[in-house]
């Protein structure tokens, strides 16, 4: 099978993807009884014959009801459910990678192949085996349309960071828009902001997501850090300098913010010529 690079920010194109490899993998009665599509037809996709737009894809498989939806917004929500005689006992949500990788294992297990649980890169191999790679999502701000990228880029996350990481690049971004607004009548500090927003950011962001998934779990550095922990570090830096800058700009402290901005510079120094972890 070729592989289909299935990019998480065409929602259609990547669900698509997901359930055309599914369905090729597995023989016709098994994905018959076993994987659902749900999909939204509009009144013009009635009229046209058309199927209409994937909003979620489910496994049931002995015990279990694995889910991935899709928000209108482009948001994947991605949970495992424990069923015993056709009741939940219990749930789980999971990141969408993780969930990807169950997936492709249990897809391999109900099409009779041979799945060792305990090799923690299984999971790995078997969504390679089915066929397709996920590519991360674009993490890109553009000095034009700098308000409106920041305000979309947590849910393009979803799913692509660890908790904590996830959670203070949400803080770095609500400051950011209530910060920008406020410095523009300064050349400086607004190109010192929007700097931080458009490459300080997204350069620490993308340096994490170009990590291989597997390493970027398991791998420990020499120190006993890891990727996960390297990343939260330089986003606390980012945190409570963004943090310091949008202070200033609420009191109107025109010396703070360049201070501040001065110190983003020196502690970034590398932005913008693809920075490593």
């Amino acid at each position: 099978m070729s592989e289909q690079v299935l990019a998480m920010d065409d929602p259609q194109g990547f669900l698509g993807g997901l359930v055309e490899a599914a369905r090729g993998r597995l023989p016709h009665q098994v994905a018959a009884s076993a994987l659902t599509v749900v999909r939204q037809r509009s009144l013009t996709d009635r009229l046209i014959g058309r199927d209409g737009s994937i909003t979620a894809v489910s496994l049931v498989t002995r015990g279990s009801v694995m889910e991935l939806t899709c928000s209108p917004a482009g948001e994947y929500a991605a949970e495992t459910r424990r069923v015993v005689r056709g009741i939940v006992i219990s749930k789980r949500s999971q990141p969408l990678r993780e969930w990807l990788e169950v997936f492709a294992l249990r897809l391999a297990v109900l099409a009779g192949e041979p799945v060792d649980s305990a090799d923690t890169g299984a999971g790995a191999a078997a969504l390679q085996k089915l066929g397709i790679s996920v590519s991360g999502p674009t993490v890109s701000v553009s000095d034009d349309t700098v308000l409106a990228d920041l305000r979309t880029l947590p849910f393009k996350l979803r799913g692509a960071l660890p908790a904590a990481a996830a959670t203070s690049t949400a803080r770095i971004v609500e400051l950011l828009l209530d910060t920008l607004p406020r410095v523009t009548g300064d050349p400086e500090a607004k190109a010192f902001a929007e700097r931080t927003a458009t490459v300080y950011l997204p350069d620490t962001l993308r340096a994490y997501l170009a990590l291989p998934t597997e390493w970027a779990r398991s791998h420990v550095y020499p120190d006993g850090g890891t990727p996960d922990r390297a990343l939260l570090t330089q986003l606390e830096v980012l945190e409570r300098a963004v943090s310091r800058m949008h202070e200033a700009a609420v009191r109107g402290d025109a010396e703070a913010l360049l201070l501040n901005g001065r110190f983003l510079n020196d502690r970034f120094p590398d932005a913008g010529r693809s920075p490593t972890l």
